[in-house]
């Protein structure tokens, strides 16, 4: 019976918000997928994605069970479980089919991308590190040692050639460097220096892909062969939905392989053909909900590191969400970003619900010590 009244008191105390959000999120995203998938006649990948939903779920629960400030101590660990994953990458890395980085390992019959539970792994090095250095952030010798540390994984991740998910760790990085109190002055000193670095960044760093990419958002019609292709057909499939959408399992581009990665970077585009824009505005707000959620949590906790975890988490959401949906909508260039809870991909969804379970873990203890773990 004892064990029946600590589970009703978790119920009680645990972050319920979070949880219904997060649910109903993946929930519609899993039959987003389904239907994406349809057209193929296999159901694997709605069934991988149900499946990491279960244990993501579960997996967030755990570590919800344990205090943050714990596992923050372990942060050599977790850079281990973070970076030796992915240096594996450039020795026995391969490329999924439809890609050119070699990104991803092959194990056990399972593939994963390294970077998405690198992200995870970043949150927690990174919080211990400025919470470490708080006091004296803003002294130059603490700052470079921060910002080395905020572009390490950025530039292994560059370096295998995913430029998207190395933008996702700066921008995380930015955000927990704002909530550290990193003066203003040194992010409008990193601007000028970015824009003036622009040109060497676009001829010597861009591949001729990429430019491409870049240069088709302003006029996609242009190339809808080649370049412009897969955000042409996006677009087309948000214009087939209209207000309501054709109906699940019936949008037309949806139903016959019409947008590539239709499942993946661009179900927001299904979402736009099937349940039209009146379930676009649901995914954001589902989406924009579970962001400020996370603002909320960090404001409710009393330790530093606990805020520096959900602005990590907030930054890498809320950077996946907007330029997943610029891209499907034509107002960026397509780099290979998922839409959080929605893309499929059992690992990276996974990894997602560890972050959240960081989250959930601050919630949880942002008051030292939940109820259900004291001594009664």
């Amino acid at each position: 019976m004892k064990i029946f009244g600590r589970i009703a008191d978790y119920i009680r105390e645990c972050d319920k918000v979070m949880f219904i959000l997060c649910i109903f999120s993946t929930t519609f995203g899993c039959f987003s997928v389904l239907s994406a998938t349809r057209h193929t006649g296999s159901y694997s990948d709605f069934f991988t994605q149900l499946a990491a939903m279960l244990l993501g779920i579960t997996a967030a629960v755990v570590i919800s069970l344990f205090d943050f400030s714990k596992i923050i101590k372990f942060w050599p660990l977790a850079a281990a479980v973070g970076l030796i994953p992915v240096i594996l990458t450039f020795f026995i890395g391969y490329a999924p089919p439809g890609t050119d980085d070699k990104a991803w390992l092959y194990i056990f019959g399972i593939s994963f991308q390294p970077s998405e539970l690198l992200k995870v792994m970043f949150l927690i090095t990174f919080s211990a590190h400025l919470s470490a250095v708080k006091e004296h952030i803003n002294e130059l010798k603490h700052l470079l040692l921060v910002c080395a540390h905020a572009f390490t994984p950025a530039v292994l991740i560059h370096f295998q050639g995913d430029d998207g998910t190395a933008l996702v760790f700066i921008i995380m990085a930015l955000g927990m460097m704002y909530a550290a109190g990193v003066r203003l002055r040194y992010f409008l000193i990193a601007l000028s220096g970015v824009i003036v670095a622009s040109p060497f960044i676009y001829f010597f760093v861009m591949n001729d892909d990429q430019r491409t990419r870049l240069w088709s958002i302003f006029n996609i019609e242009a190339d809808i062969k080649g370049a412009g292709y897969q955000q042409y057909r996006g677009r087309v499939a948000l214009a087939n939905g209209g207000w309501f959408g054709q109906g699940y399992l019936k949008g037309t581009l949806t139903q016959s392989a019409g947008v590539p990665e239709g499942h993946n970077d661009f179900i927001f585009t299904l979402i736009g053909e099937e349940w039209g824009l009146v379930g676009c505005l649901v995914v954001i707000l589902l989406l924009g909900a579970i962001c400020l959620r996370c603002l909320q949590i960090a404001k409710m906790c009393r330790k530093d590191t606990g805020g520096y975890i959900c602005i990590g988490v907030f930054a890498m959401l809320l950077t996946h969400i907007i330029i997943n949906i610029g891209m499907c909508t034509s107002i960026l260039p397509v780099i290979g970003i998922t839409l959080p809870f929605f893309s499929a991909g059992g690992a990276s969804l996974g990894c997602l619900y560890l972050a959240v379970g960081l989250v959930l873990s601050v919630y949880n203890h942002r008051n030292d010590r939940m109820l259900y773990l004291r001594d009664v």
